[in-house]
This record gives structure tokens, sequence and C-alpha cells, in this order.
């Protein structure tokens, strides 16, 4: 009798707990958890939301354009920084500061993906110089600032602060070279192995624009850069305008403008290209190279001329030790006279060549910077607004179609 009492008891109890509803407050609260742990997950693995700010893109890319970025394409970056406020970047919204701790550091690890970075994909990627920032002006290159400024006024007058890779700003590019290919610069026509690379129709060049002292007319979107003198002009033109921009009353010609001629070095320090060594490399965004882009397992000769191209690889993305010494390269307490990749490189240019930001002023990008391949534009408009100046025909398009 008192073992029937006990089992009825014990079964009222539990029906009565389970049909005891949860507080309103505990319901959003479960609802937003999973929300956030949902976003992470596919915001991590799968694809994620970025937004065009720069015009170095055009116009292929516009800005404004808001995109969706897949990291299955490449295969998915496991986090190196896993302790972090979920759905932030690198900043705090609002309060500002770090939205990560670096108490706990991964080793770079991908997951298999699709397929891997081809040339001429349009790649999300982080800064490889944005290993070092100044917080008040975080999208700014330090290395630039401090080489124009010198390093010590930008030091006193700004706050520096240091970000793991996965933490660095996001840029977005073409890739132009893979590892092992060999880039040149020519008259600011790209070559890779030897060959003249795709001109996209809507990315864009200078071209000097000689009329016969009258203004251009019937090409619509012009967008003029300089006026050398009367009916001379500097146009940045999309590649798919030059020839209609030939056939136009006023032009007489319309030429590649080479800013700068092949064998000088710029004389401002805010223009020197990679490898910023302008004793040995007479190099400029229009005449550049040739250059070998690094592959994991090949290996090159150290000199003197040469270190500075391998310098930051070896040093701040492979995480050895380097000292110089008399002509001599210590590497991890050894000197050496070669060094084999670990990793492999690319080299991301802006369709928008001469307003670009590019592999030609800092080099190489890791494949741990990789983030993942532009997918399409799921939201685009202009100046004016979403509500006056919405982009229709760019809505859900993939980048394959939009750079046609």
């Amino acid at each position: 009798m008192a073992f029937w009492k006990k089992t009825v008891t014990e079964t009222t109890t539990t029906t009565t707990n389970k049909g005891k509803r949860k507080p309103i407050w505990r319901e959003w609260l479960d609802a937003g958890v999973f929300a956030i742990v949902a976003a992470t997950i596919i915001r991590t693995f799968f694809f994620e939301a970025y937004t065009i700010p720069t015009g170095s893109m055009e116009g292929t890319m516009l800005v404004n354009d808001f995109l969706f970025v897949s990291k299955l394409a490449y295969g998915p970056r496991v986090p190196m920084t896993p302790l972090a406020v979920p759905l932030v970047h690198n900043t705090m919204p609002i309060v500002g500061g770090k939205s990560y701790t670096e108490a706990v550091e991964w080793k770079y690890h991908r997951i298999p993906g699709f397929g891997h970075v081809e040339r001429n994909d349009v790649v999300v990627f982080n800064y490889p110089c944005g290993d070092t920032v100044m917080a008040e002006m975080p999208e700014s290159d330090y290395y630039q600032a401090c080489r124009v400024n010198g390093r010590d006024n930008i030091v006193n007058r700004f706050k520096i602060i240091t970000r793991p890779v996965d933490k660095k700003e996001n840029y977005i590019k073409r890739c132009i070279g893979l590892p092992g290919d060999v880039l040149e610069i020519k008259k600011a026509r790209v070559y890779i192995n030897g060959e003249p690379n795709i001109l996209f129709p809507h990315s864009k060049l200078n071209y000097i624009v000689k009329t016969n002292g009258k203004m251009p007319m019937g090409v619509d979107n012009l967008e003029m850069s300089q006026m050398v003198n009367n009916g001379v002009y500097i146009y940045n033109l999309e590649n798919d305008q030059v020839d209609d921009l030939k056939k136009t009353p006023n032009v007489v010609s319309v030429d590649l403008a080479e800013m700068y001629p092949k064998g000088v070095a710029p004389a401002d320090p805010g223009e020197w290209v990679f490898p910023l060594d302008t004793a040995n490399y007479k190099w400029n965004r229009d005449n550049f190279g040739p250059l070998t882009i690094p592959k994991e397992g090949a290996t090159v000769q150290l000199t003197a001329q040469n270190i500075s191209i391998y310098r930051r690889i070896i040093r701040n993305y492979e995480g050895n030790t380097l000292e110089e010494q008399n002509g001599k390269f210590i590497i991890n307490g050894k000197e050496a006279t070669s060094y084999t990749f670990k990793m492999d490189y690319y080299w991301m240019m802006g369709d928008n060549r001469h307003n670009s930001l590019d592999s030609r002023y800092w080099g190489f990008v890791p494949v741990d910077h990789v983030v993942g391949k532009a997918w399409f534009v799921w939201l685009s408009y202009g100046e004016g607004g979403m509500l006056k100046d919405m982009r229709w025909k760019r809505l859900f398009r993939g980048i394959h179609s939009l750079e046609q």
C-alpha cells in the first residue's frame, strides 16, 4: 500500500512539472540564444554578408553593393580566435574596443571545400598588413602612414593595436596570380606567365584621350580624372567604353595611360610599391616585376637584394625569427642561405586599377588569410539611398554575371 501511494505521488508531481509553462522572458531568451548560435554557425562555415565600401572594384562591384560570400567555395576556415562576441568582426559596436580575446588561439586549419582559389576569382580576404593598426583610423594602412609621416609621429599621435589573422579588416579584390605564377605589369597591363591577363568589360584603367579641343560626346557615364591641357584629358574608363569613345565625334585618339614609365620608382613614399625597396627594385604601379608568387614547398635562395620580397613572409606570415647580420641570414637561430615556403600565396588586384590599394602596394596574400569567394549581390543602391536610388538590375545576380 505504501508503495502504491509513493508511485502515485511521484507521477502527479512529474505531470505537474511538465505542465508548467516557461515564463515569456525565458522563451524569448531561448529563442534568441538559438538564433545567435545558428547565425554564428552559418556565418562561420557557410556564407557571410559583406558590403562594398570603396570603389576599388568598380565597375564589377559598386559601392553599396551588398553581397554574400561563400565560405564553402574554398573550404570554411576554422576560427583562429574562437573567444569572441558573436556576429561581430573585430570591434564592439557603439562602445568600441576589441570584440575578441586572444587568451585562446588556434592554428590555421581549413575544412575541405568545393574547390580552390582560381585565377580571376573575386575573393574576400583578411588584409595582410592589418596586423598592426591605428585604433583611431583602423582602415588606414599603418605601415604606409609610418613611411610617409615617420614612425615616431604615428606612434605618438595614435593608439597602436595588433590583431590576429582572422580579426584583420576584410578586403575584396580579384585574384590575378596563383602560387607559382610569374607576374609582370607592363604599361599598366598585367601579364601572367608571359601572357596578357583577361580584361573584363567593366574593369577600369586610365586612358589618355586626345580631342580636337572639344569635350567627347556620345558615351554615357564618362569619368574624367584630369585635364592635361586643352584637348588632352585622362579618363578612367571601363574597358567596354574604350571602343565606343574612339568612334565618337571630337575624339582623335584613346591610348592606355602610363602614369609611371618603366625603371622609375616614385619619389613619394606614399606611392612606393612592393617590396618597398627602391634601391633594388625600380618598380611602380604601371611597370612592375617580373615577380614569382611563392608556392608551398618551393625554395628560394636568399640574397641581400631579394630579402625585401621575402622578409615579411618569413617573419610575419610563417612565424619564424629572422636576423640579418653582416649580409647573413639567421632563421630560427640558424644561418640560412635559402628558405622553403610553408604556405601558398596569391596576388590580389582591384578592377579599378588606378584607384586600388592592392598587392602592388603590400604584396602577397597568404592562404590562411583567404575568407571566401564573392557569390552574389542581394542588395544594391546608389548615393541617393535605397528609396531613391535602388539598382534593381543588380539584385540577386552572381558575380560572374556582373563582371561580363
